[in-house]
């Protein structure tokens, strides 16, 4: 334990509710234009670039809270040279950080930060144009199983957010923690914990995600958040009609409107199909369809995605995020997304030599 010194200091060090000053590392005029924007005039733009960068931190070496972030860049001189901080400079004080982030998830900074990467990455011809994959995850809320109680106002038999009106749990039952997390398992043996769902959409090339999205937990969310994500990267079929685009799934996206949504926008399934059991007949793929020769490449580079959700839950924040509500929870994922596409872009991109 470090004594302080006669000013309160540690090695020098006060902790101050002050922006870091001294030389900045510039991100890219694009990324830093939007960031300026996403301050909406309240802040410096190096106030928001060290900020991101600070977050950046807390998920790429999976620092569990703000407070930690803060007691580690008060010692650690390589996260303070990746802040931009000098030695000797003050660090954030942990409630003004916090503050502050919350004007970068007004400013959608977490979405900026991917469209940058997504532009770096194609600019080195990293992407797929044609062959994605999508999949869906769980992550679990900031919330406790018990913290949901009985809603006042259920919906009447009929009127619920099930199949033909069914009511169902979400609609009987509410957190009193965190109200838009919902209850929700993907598999019969689970058990139901409080969650969201994390939606990305990768190119086949390099396992990159082009697209992600947070949503509330359903069942329906996986195919609709597809679709929109698919929406959002793919080009109008005018700009490129001699290509075939492809998009390979699981199981959970073997449902007819899902498949005919993606013949209605010229996209061919590569969608896995049901063996056996009482799901067979939601298999609605045609025989040409089931005979395409790069179904079974789809289905071989579909395994990519597991990377991603791997990366981001195995020992990271978005394990368990400690953000409450749909928006911050989506920023906090499209931030993670951000991230792995870096670290995954590392290995892509040669290294030039530094005595070139």
């Amino acid at each position: 334990m470090h004594k302080p010194n006669g000013d309160g200091s540690r090695h020098g060090h006060v902790t101050q509710p002050t922006a870091p000053s001294g030389p900045r590392h510039k991100l890219t005029p694009a990324q830093a234009y939007d960031m300026a924007v996403a301050y909406m005039q309240q802040g410096r733009l190096g106030e928001a670039e060290g900020l991101l960068r600070a977050l950046l931190l807390m998920v790429l070496y999976s620092v569990r809270s703000e407070r930690q972030l803060m007691e580690q860049l008060d010692y650690n001189l390589l996260f303070r040279w990746f802040v931009g901080l000098e030695m000797d400079d003050p660090v954030w004080d942990v409630t003004v950080f916090s503050k502050n982030r919350e004007r970068l998830i007004a400013g959608a900074v977490s979405q900026q930060l991917l469209n940058a990467v997504l532009v770096e990455a194609r600019e080195q011809q990293l992407l797929s144009e044609e062959h994605f994959t999508v999949d869906g995850t769980l992550i679990q809320a900031w919330a406790a199983a018990r913290s949901f109680k009985d809603k006042s106002d259920p919906p009447q038999p009929g009127s619920g957010s099930g199949y033909k009106g069914e009511v169902l749990l979400r609609d009987r039952v509410e957190s009193k923690t965190d109200p838009e997390a919902r209850l929700y398992k993907k598999a019969a043996a689970d058990k139901a914990v409080p969650s969201y769902q994390g939606h990305a959409l990768i190119e086949n090339r390099n396992g990159l995600v082009v697209a992600a999205e947070a949503s509330l937990a359903a069942t329906v969310a996986e195919r609709a958040m597809a679709l929109k994500l698919l929406d959002r990267v793919i080009r109008p079929r005018n700009e490129h009609p001699d290509k075939k685009i492809t998009l390979g799934a699981d199981t959970q996206y073997q449902e007819a409107a899902f498949i005919q949504a993606l013949r209605d926008r010229e996209i061919a399934p590569h969608v896995s199909e049901y063996g056996e059991g009482h799901n067979l007949g939601k298999n609605s793929l045609n025989q040409e369809e089931r005979q395409d020769p790069e179904r079974v490449t789809s289905q071989r580079k579909r395994k990519l995605i597991e990377r991603v959700f791997g990366w981001s839950k195995l020992d990271r924040p978005l394990r368990q995020v400690k953000l409450r509500g749909l928006s911050r929870v989506d920023w906090f994922y499209r931030l993670t997304i951000a991230a792995y596409n870096l670290v995954r872009m590392r290995r892509l991109i040669p290294i030039q030599g530094m005595a070139a």
